[in-house]
């Protein structure tokens, strides 16, 4: 597959820059080059960018944020002795002003044109993501994958409760517009069914004056499940006993490893990948109401982690994860709406989620599957 590098520096003059391009002429590596400018001459943005941004990087850890104002702004000046703007002559480039403004000079080819598309969406205004599961459905009470089926008794409670938190912590009792996104199936849209829709007239950062209507709901394919293809419907031990030979294939790589006539979590990142785009411009509060498989890529892709890593991120049913991506990583919490306590006060029997798998390690022993909260999805 493709691969990109980003070499993080200041490189404010041409002869620095020049070293640039003549090291990677003689590592004699082919690959194409793109030089990405950005210009901030909004004081207002400028001092806001330095203290939400700036000022959380080692260089500043332990001082004070007035004195770390001053130094950083003392940086900047001195290399603005020296700075020079990135000319045709230098290549392709990327010049992006006060992030409103974006000059592209002689960008080709697939990936620098995609790295365009994404840097594009980019924005400085803080933002927050709520991602929530489903609540329970019928075919976790059976412990089935995939499939398309309503909610359970309990999951519709979920979803009256989510409806509360989204009104009263999401858009802040209605002073906040935000955003929903579901997936096509029907457990999410039950899920959001209860969430209210209020109007109102919402000014943007970009001056124009709209109708917004809160929480008005997205129905996005790309946020529906792994499609389990010949297993979509069954249990994990009926997987194990029907098809061994795919049940041990996807314990060994569960990340590469493809449902017959389905999907792998390889391919579920791919469709995802136009979904980031929109996760990057998006100003407003949002909420994800989707499934495991999906919320687990997502994670991954705020959080740092790796491909390999992502299908073994844990999502429980019932639980609100929030994220605030920052330029030094995300800051995650989580809530629990809706206790395993609760769940069970009814009576009901736990559902058959039990996954056979092979030996464990010693580290994944010390990891507890709750049958309830983490119930199968693919």
């Amino acid at each position: 597959g493709v691969r990109l590098a980003v070499y993080d520096a200041t490189n404010s003059s041409v002869e620095n820059r020049s070293k640039v391009l003549n090291r990677l002429k003689a590592e004699n590596i082919g690959a194409k080059k793109v030089f990405v400018e950005t210009i901030v001459d909004d004081q207002q943005m400028l001092e806001e960018n330095i203290r939400t941004v700036k000022l959380s990087t080692p260089d500043y850890k332990g001082v004070k944020p007035d004195e770390a104002l001053k130094d950083f702004m003392k940086r900047r000046e001195n290399y603005q002795g020296i700075y020079k703007p990135v000319t045709e002559d230098e290549g392709s480039y990327i010049r992006i002003v006060n992030y409103k403004k974006f000059e592209i000079n002689n960008v080709r080819g697939y990936l620098p044109l995609k790295v365009v598309h994404l840097i594009m969406n980019l924005h400085t205004l803080p933002r927050t993501f709520y991602m929530t599961r489903h609540g329970q459905s019928e075919y976790n009470l059976l412990g089935k994958i995939g499939g398309d089926s309503g909610l359970s008794k309990n999951g519709l409670e979920y979803a009256r409760r989510l409806a509360t938190y989204a009104k009263e912590e999401v858009c802040s009792n209605g002073t906040v517009p935000a955003r929903l996104w579901t997936s096509t199936l029907i457990r999410t849209k039950e899920t959001a069914q209860f969430i209210e829709h209020d109007e109102f007239e919402q000014t943007f950062d970009n001056g124009d004056s709209n109708k917004w209507v809160q929480f008005r709901q997205n129905e996005r394919r790309n946020l529906d499940e792994l499609y389990a293809g010949n297993c979509d419907g069954m249990t994990y031990k009926e997987i194990e006993k029907v098809y061994p030979e795919e049940f041990s294939a996807r314990q060994d790589d569960k990340l590469t490893y493809r449902y017959p006539r389905g999907e792998s979590y390889m391919d579920v990142t791919l469709r995802l990948e136009p979904l980031a785009h929109d996760l990057e411009r998006t100003r407003e509060p949002l909420l994800i109401v989707a499934h495991q498989g999906i919320l687990r890529i997502l994670y991954a892709y705020f959080m740092g982690l790796t491909r390999a890593e992502a299908p073994y991120v844990k999502i429980p049913l019932n639980h609100i994860i929030i994220l605030k991506p920052h330029a030094y990583g995300c800051h995650e919490e989580r809530v629990c709406l809706m206790p395993k306590e609760e769940m069970l006060s009814d009576g009901q029997d736990e559902p058959v989620t039990s996954m056979p798998v092979k030996k464990k390690t010693d580290d994944e022993k010390k990891e507890v599957f709750d049958s309830i909260m983490d119930a199968p999805s693919c």
